[in-house]
């Protein structure tokens, strides 16, 4: 099992839960997060002075799957979201250890 995590301009907000849907992903959580990496982000004049933090506006998604199924969500992300300019985004592929379901005790795959 393994978890994927997507950070992508709002804007592409669409298109990464088309994605998800079009793999029968399990299950999805979304986020709206502020942060900057290459991108480096802007800073806001308030009268007169440079002020609020350097970030920009992001959306995190998260969903957990089998090997195979978040291998194939992973190459469309990839191919769809993919502009070749800054802030396209980042893909993190983690491995999933163990998942439990607390209202039945299920464990591993069959959590999911």
């Amino acid at each position: 099992m393994k978890k994927l995590t997507v950070i992508v301009k709002p804007a592409n907000r669409e298109d990464v839960i088309d994605i998800m849907e079009s793999c029968a992903v399990y299950g999805v959580m979304e986020t709206d997060i502020t942060g900057y990496g290459n991108q480096k982000g802007y800073r806001v004049m308030y009268r007169g002075t440079m002020s609020g933090p350097n970030v920009l506006m992001k959306c995190k998604f998260e969903t957990v799957g089998d090997d195979k199924t978040i291998e194939v969500l992973k190459g469309f992300l990839e191919k769809k979201l993919c502009t070749g300019n800054i802030g396209d985004g980042k893909i993190f592929v983690e491995k999933v250890a163990d998942i439990i379901r607390v209202r039945t005790g299920q464990r591993g795959e069959e959590a999911l």
